[in-house]
């Protein structure tokens, strides 16, 4: 066999043991009368030493970074440690090397910090994957989808496996298309999410489904998104919103206490009307205040028509940053004007420690104004008050930037910090001011609150859904709701959407058709699996270093040099020449 033990496990009990171990050399070190290896594999690095004087020194000097290799000796107690090494206390001294394969330089250190860039590390993805980090990052994602199995196994979910080649119904994001060779001039697509299969499988009569499953959506990327995703998708019968909040907030819940040994504690839980009032979108993160307010009454009337005229005044309080000088405050002023923020500018008041106020609107505030401005929004001597203006819509989403740019500043996102949230009661329908039409704000599968039944309509912007998500640090990590299980209903909500009858049955008529043998009342929820992971184990939105073989921001694999062209004979095959 090529190894008795791996290079993580060894300790000073097997001290005087003879043991084989298997690798890639990491380093050589060469001190004249000595000679060390580090020796690596996944489960950790052990030091190897050669006499200057064994038959095996030249071929131990011969080695490079990456050999693959194969060491027998006797387990020995090392001189000088090394804490920092859980087998720092050991070291092997070789009777015996193999050298199982040679290596070309590699393009970049095979290091933690490592000096290649994030395209030549794309390139040898199998490389970058030999690095502590990202391998740890994968390990971990195991670890999180082996404790959604156990939980979900234990509450009675069935993992099903629902198609990959499905039709096309471009309700949301742009599907992936396959030609299909045997039906000339037609086309499978890749499913966004297994929506419909999980809400058959409820008419079916599964009870409980859950699946770890691939996704695929034709969308512009960024850095929390990648066009072939996971997703934890689930579905339970008979239910209503609390036992589906209740079931996958234990699910969460476990998942932390399992992987990060974390309690969590209950999640409180917020409306997304609270969530835009106050923090200025639907994803809040409340590991810091600082909430949004609403000023507009307290000051308008001074002649300041950038108030005056607007239709929202939104005011955020920084804790002890009136001592921020002109330059800082310039600053902050040009990062909410840069095009990705859009505000037209900055107001700033300052509640100094001497209990003067000074602000960058004297010409139209008194000092009273100013005064009355700081007890309304609760400032104290050191605090600044940061004020933007404009449509309320763009005035909050701007706020909100600003409020999470100064706690990235302040250092109030605390990365070893978590705290999680529900948020509900969202719309049912959004406004496609391009199409002149109202879109699913979740999907057009979601219920509505029977109580808004009267609004859909007189007034169909402002139902709301039986929708919820599960939001940690910021971050989405889960949309959920409870279904439609009615065709009529089911029908009336397509043709809020703007649907024919004709196109809604071409679309979706194996649906309709389920729901008029039994269907029982479902809901489920679905988790973005990679997001969850790089919360879960590193409370980073930041998904690419969690996904093995990931796509870069182009939507490129730059290791298989994909998308490619195709043989041209394939493409007559398919009818695409």
């Amino acid at each position: 066999m090529y190894r008795t033990n791996t290079c993580g496990e060894l300790r000073t009990e097997h001290i005087g043991k003879t043991v084989t171990l298997a690798g890639w050399v990491q380093r050589v070190r060469n001190l004249g009368n000595l000679i060390f290896i580090d020796l690596r594999d996944r489960y950790g690095i052990t030091q190897l030493f050669f006499d200057s004087n064994s038959p095996l020194a030249e071929k131990a000097k011969s080695l490079g970074r990456e050999f693959v290799i194969a060491a027998t000796g006797i387990v020995n107690e090392r001189a000088s440690k090394n804490a920092q090494m859980p087998t720092g206390d050991i070291e092997i001294k070789v009777e015996k090397l193999d050298v199982l394969n040679e290596s070309k330089l590699p393009p970049f250190t095979i290091e933690d910090e490592t000096d290649g860039g994030d395209d030549i590390r794309m390139k040898y993805r199998y490389l970058d994957l030999r690095r502590n980090v990202i391998k740890e990052n994968l390990l971990k994602r195991h670890q999180v989808a082996r404790a959604v199995r156990e939980y979900m196994d234990a509450q009675g979910f069935a993992d099903v496996e629902t198609p990959v080649l499905i039709k096309s119904t471009p309700e949301g994001a742009r599907d992936f298309v396959v030609p299909s060779r045997l039906s000339p001039g037609n086309f499978y697509a890749l499913p966004q999410s297994p929506q419909t299969f999980k809400q058959l499988l409820m008419v079916a009569g599964f009870d409980k489904y859950y699946q770890i499953v691939r996704c695929f959506r034709d969308e512009d990327l960024r850095a929390d998104r990648q066009p072939e995703f996971t997703q934890i998708d689930c579905e339970m019968s008979f239910v209503e919103q609390e036992d589906v909040l209740q079931m996958f907030e234990g699910m969460v819940k476990y998942v932390f206490k399992k992987v990060r040994g974390l309690d969590l504690g209950d999640f409180p839980r917020m409306s997304y009307a609270d969530c835009l009032k106050y923090y200025g979108n639907d994803k809040p993160d409340l590991r810091f205040e600082m909430k949004l307010q609403e000023i507009k009454e307290v000051v308008s009337g001074k002649n300041f028509k950038v108030f005056d005229d607007a239709e929202a005044v939104i005011a955020i309080v920084a804790e002890g940053c009136s001592e921020y000088t002109r330059k800082q405050t310039d600053e902050l002023t040009e990062w909410v004007k840069r095009p990705q923020i859009g505000a037209g500018g900055l107001v700033f008041i300052k509640c100094n420690t001497d209990g003067t106020f000074k602000s960058s609107v004297d010409k139209f505030y008194s000092a009273d104004d100013l005064k009355k401005i700081a007890e309304y929004c609760k400032a104290k001597s050191g605090d600044l008050i940061l004020i933007l203006s404009g449509p309320l819509a763009k005035t909050r989403k701007a706020m909100s930037e600003l409020r999470l740019e100064l706690g990235n500043r302040l250092g109030l996102r605390n990365a070893n910090e978590f705290k999680p949230l529900w948020v509900l009661d969202f719309p049912l329908l959004e406004w496609d001011e391009e199409e002149k039409r109202f879109n699913a704000m979740h999907h057009p599968f979601t219920s509505w609150k029977n109580e808004d039944d009267e609004l859909l309509q007189s007034n169909p912007g402002a139902v709301r859904a039986n929708a919820y998500d599960v939001v940690i640090n910021g971050v989405e990590l889960s949309s959920g709701s409870i279904r439609i299980h009615n065709r009529e209903k089911q029908e009336k909500m397509f043709s809020l959407l703007g649907l024919t009858p004709e196109e809604a049955n071409f679309k979706f008529g194996f649906i309709l058709n389920a729901f008029e043998y039994g269907a029982p009342p479902h809901g489920g929820i679905a988790f973005g699996f990679d997001r969850f992971c790089s919360i879960v184990i590193s409370n980073l939105d930041y998904i690419r270093d969690f996904i093995a073989f990931p796509k870069n921001n182009a939507g490129r694999d730059m290791m298989l040099d994909a998308p490619s062209d195709i043989d041209s004979k394939l493409k007559k095959d398919l009818g695409l020449s």
